[in-house]
């Protein structure tokens, strides 16, 4: 639908005064949609990391962890959340719940592909220098998988800074209420300046994790050079 120019200019997509006005609600749900980002990735490595330990040492097992969250990735977000309501009610808990499922399927596959990935001839080397099982990881192979799982760690990051806007269906979305305010009154620049804010906290985080992953990792950099 075209508006007419004097509609379009009483409404515009972006609006300066819009954000002086409400400079206190978009701080507030921008810093929600942080938290629930920083929160759900955090929880879901923690939790990745060791399933993706079994399911490399067990092939029975990561086949049926693959298969799983292959499937699991498939249910919407918007169903996940309102599957989860009745049990866990409205609010942070079903949000944060859903987040840390979805980052969980991006991290094990990623980490598991990272661990595999590691030359057998460098563990052989690290074996026959008398390194333990739990050295080998932490000293070998876990280095040596860093790039691998920085990857799925800025994957889940993205994807995770937006599906918290679908939160708002269980009245948690830190700027998906914004977007969904907007939406409701058709008002744009409320939606126009949630979106912008969810774009800048998606490629603020990106980068930052490829700094941190070349800071970490320097020699994946030389190589790809």
């Amino acid at each position: 639908m075209i508006l007419p120019a004097s509609v379009a200019v009483e409404n515009p997509w972006l609006s300066w005064g819009y954000v002086e006005s409400n400079w206190d609600d978009l701080a507030r749900l921008t810093g929600q949609h942080v938290s629930l980002t920083v929160q759900a990735v955090l929880i879901a490595l923690a939790i990745a990391l060791p399933l993706a330990l079994l399911a490399r040492a067990r092939p029975a097992v990561a086949g049926a962890l693959l298969g799983t969250s292959a499937v699991l990735y498939t249910v919407p977000s918007l169903a996940l959340f309102g599957l989860l309501a009745p049990f866990t009610g409205i609010g942070r808990t079903t949000v944060l719940i859903g987040l840390v499922a979805y980052a969980m399927l991006v991290l094990v596959r990623n980490i598991l592909v990272g661990l595999q990935g590691v030359p057998h001839d460098v563990v052989d080397a690290a074996r026959g220098m008398g390194y333990s099982g739990g050295r080998r990881l932490l000293a070998v192979e876990l280095p040596l998988a860093l790039p691998a799982i920085i990857t799925g760690v800025r994957l889940a990051t993205v994807t995770t800074v937006a599906l918290v806007t679908v939160g708002v269906v269980v009245g948690y979305g830190g700027l998906g209420q914004l977007m969904f305010r907007g939406f409701s009154s058709s008002y744009r620049a409320e939606i126009m300046t949630a979106t912008l804010l969810c774009l800048a906290i998606a490629l603020v985080a990106d980068v930052v994790l490829l700094a941190l992953g070349r800071a970490l990792a320097p020699w994946s950099r030389r190589r790809v050079a």
